[in-house]
Protein backbone atom coordinates (compact mmCIF):
# COMPACT_ATOMS: atom_id res chain seq x y z
CA UNK A 1 0.00 0.00 0.00
CA UNK A 2 1.26 3.47 -0.88
CA UNK A 3 0.68 6.02 1.84
CA UNK A 4 1.21 9.74 2.13
CA UNK A 5 0.51 12.19 4.94
CA UNK A 6 -1.61 15.15 3.92
CA UNK A 7 -0.28 18.38 5.34
CA UNK A 8 -2.58 21.25 6.06
CA UNK A 9 -1.15 24.68 5.21
CA UNK A 10 -2.11 27.53 7.48
CA UNK A 11 -1.18 31.18 7.24
CA UNK A 12 1.53 30.73 9.85
CA UNK A 13 3.02 27.79 7.88
CA UNK A 14 3.57 29.87 4.74
CA UNK A 15 7.11 30.87 4.00
CA UNK A 16 7.86 34.57 4.31
CA UNK A 17 10.48 34.05 1.60
CA UNK A 18 7.78 33.39 -1.00
CA UNK A 19 8.80 33.95 -4.60
CA UNK A 20 6.83 37.17 -5.01
CA UNK A 21 6.17 38.43 -8.52
CA UNK A 22 8.07 41.48 -9.74
CA UNK A 23 4.96 43.61 -10.17
CA UNK A 24 6.86 46.70 -11.29
CA UNK A 25 7.97 44.86 -14.44
CA UNK A 26 4.84 42.78 -15.01
CA UNK A 27 2.11 45.40 -14.72
CA UNK A 28 1.04 48.99 -15.06
CA UNK A 29 -0.59 50.54 -12.02
CA UNK A 30 -3.59 52.84 -12.00
CA UNK A 31 -4.71 54.62 -8.83
CA UNK A 32 -7.19 57.29 -7.90
CA UNK A 33 -4.78 59.26 -5.70
CA UNK A 34 -1.19 59.06 -4.44
CA UNK A 35 0.80 60.87 -1.77
CA UNK A 36 4.23 61.54 -3.34
CA UNK A 37 5.97 60.57 -0.10
CA UNK A 38 4.19 57.16 -0.12
CA UNK A 39 4.32 55.94 -3.75
CA UNK A 40 2.67 52.71 -4.87
CA UNK A 41 6.07 51.14 -5.64
CA UNK A 42 6.85 50.93 -1.93
CA UNK A 43 3.84 48.61 -1.40
CA UNK A 44 4.67 46.25 -4.27
CA UNK A 45 8.00 44.89 -2.97
CA UNK A 46 8.58 43.20 0.39
CA UNK A 47 10.40 45.55 2.75
CA UNK A 48 10.56 48.38 0.20
CA UNK A 49 9.29 51.18 2.43
CA UNK A 50 6.27 52.63 4.17
CA UNK A 51 3.80 51.55 1.50
CA UNK A 52 1.29 53.46 -0.59
CA UNK A 53 -0.98 56.19 0.74
CA UNK A 54 -3.69 58.21 -0.97
CA UNK A 55 -3.25 61.96 -1.22
CA UNK A 56 -6.92 62.66 -0.55
CA UNK A 57 -9.38 61.11 1.91
CA UNK A 58 -12.24 58.81 0.97
CA UNK A 59 -12.69 55.72 -1.19
CA UNK A 60 -9.70 54.86 -3.40
CA UNK A 61 -8.92 52.37 -6.15
CA UNK A 62 -5.62 50.72 -7.00
CA UNK A 63 -5.60 48.63 -10.17
CA UNK A 64 -2.83 46.39 -11.55
CA UNK A 65 -3.01 45.91 -15.34
CA UNK A 66 -0.85 42.97 -16.37
CA UNK A 67 1.07 42.97 -19.65
CA UNK A 68 0.12 39.33 -20.25
CA UNK A 69 -2.31 36.97 -18.51
CA UNK A 70 -0.92 35.36 -15.36
CA UNK A 71 -1.75 32.57 -12.98
CA UNK A 72 -1.77 33.76 -9.37
CA UNK A 73 -1.85 31.41 -6.38
CA UNK A 74 -1.36 33.78 -3.45
CA UNK A 75 -2.34 37.35 -2.59
CA UNK A 76 -0.83 39.04 0.45
CA UNK A 77 -2.15 42.38 1.72
CA UNK A 78 -1.11 44.38 4.77
CA UNK A 79 -2.66 47.59 6.06
CA UNK A 80 -1.29 49.82 8.83
CA UNK A 81 -3.01 52.53 10.88
CA UNK A 82 -1.37 53.95 13.99
CA UNK A 83 -3.15 57.30 14.26
CA UNK A 84 -6.93 56.89 14.52
CA UNK A 85 -9.72 54.45 15.32
CA UNK A 86 -11.69 53.50 12.25
CA UNK A 87 -13.42 50.67 10.40
CA UNK A 88 -11.98 50.03 6.96
CA UNK A 89 -13.51 48.00 4.15
CA UNK A 90 -11.81 46.75 1.03
CA UNK A 91 -13.00 44.88 -2.02
CA UNK A 92 -10.55 42.75 -3.97
CA UNK A 93 -11.61 41.62 -7.44
CA UNK A 94 -10.07 40.33 -10.65
CA UNK A 95 -10.62 40.20 -14.37
CA UNK A 96 -9.47 37.83 -17.10
CA UNK A 97 -10.73 40.04 -19.95
CA UNK A 98 -8.79 43.27 -19.32
CA UNK A 99 -11.48 44.78 -17.12
CA UNK A 100 -14.52 43.96 -19.26
CA UNK A 101 -15.97 41.99 -16.36
CA UNK A 102 -14.85 41.34 -12.78
CA UNK A 103 -15.15 38.54 -10.24
CA UNK A 104 -15.05 39.29 -6.54
CA UNK A 105 -12.32 37.58 -4.50
CA UNK A 106 -13.15 39.02 -1.08
CA UNK A 107 -14.89 41.93 0.63
CA UNK A 108 -13.56 42.48 4.13
CA UNK A 109 -14.16 44.92 7.00
CA UNK A 110 -12.00 45.29 10.09
CA UNK A 111 -11.30 47.76 12.87
CA UNK A 112 -8.15 49.68 13.64
CA UNK A 113 -7.85 50.66 17.32
CA UNK A 114 -4.46 52.27 17.97
CA UNK A 115 -2.31 51.68 19.91
CA UNK A 116 -3.38 48.04 20.34
CA UNK A 117 -4.65 47.08 16.88
CA UNK A 118 -2.66 48.89 14.20
CA UNK A 119 -1.97 46.23 11.53
CA UNK A 120 -4.23 44.01 9.45
CA UNK A 121 -2.74 41.22 7.36
CA UNK A 122 -4.81 39.36 4.79
CA UNK A 123 -3.32 36.35 3.03
CA UNK A 124 -5.31 34.43 0.43
CA UNK A 125 -4.58 31.20 -1.36
CA UNK A 126 -6.24 31.51 -4.77
CA UNK A 127 -6.06 29.99 -8.22
CA UNK A 128 -6.62 32.84 -10.65
CA UNK A 129 -5.91 31.63 -14.18
CA UNK A 130 -5.62 34.21 -16.95
CA UNK A 131 -5.48 37.20 -14.59
CA UNK A 132 -5.22 40.46 -16.57
CA UNK A 133 -6.45 42.98 -13.96
CA UNK A 134 -6.40 42.96 -10.15
CA UNK A 135 -8.30 45.76 -8.44
CA UNK A 136 -8.54 46.78 -4.81
CA UNK A 137 -11.12 49.33 -3.74
CA UNK A 138 -10.58 50.75 -0.24
CA UNK A 139 -13.06 52.67 1.90
CA UNK A 140 -10.68 53.76 4.68
CA UNK A 141 -13.44 54.76 7.12
CA UNK A 142 -16.96 53.48 6.53
CA UNK A 143 -18.31 56.20 8.86
CA UNK A 144 -17.35 58.72 6.18
CA UNK A 145 -14.81 60.64 8.24
CA UNK A 146 -11.70 61.97 6.48
CA UNK A 147 -9.30 59.00 6.65
CA UNK A 148 -6.85 58.36 3.84
CA UNK A 149 -6.51 54.89 2.34
CA UNK A 150 -3.17 53.11 2.46
CA UNK A 151 -1.62 49.74 1.62
CA UNK A 152 1.53 48.67 3.44
CA UNK A 153 2.05 45.60 1.22
CA UNK A 154 0.43 44.19 -1.92
CA UNK A 155 2.30 41.04 -2.97
CA UNK A 156 1.39 38.30 -5.43
CA UNK A 157 2.82 34.87 -6.08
Amino acid sequence: MRKRIITHTTQSDMSPEEEWLDLENLAQVEFSSEDASHPIESALKPGAGAGWRALKPGRQIVRLLFDKPLRIRRIHLAFDEDERRRTQEFLLRWSSDSGGSYREIVRQQYNFSPPDNTREIEDYEVDLVGLTVLEISISPDISGEGARASIAELLLA
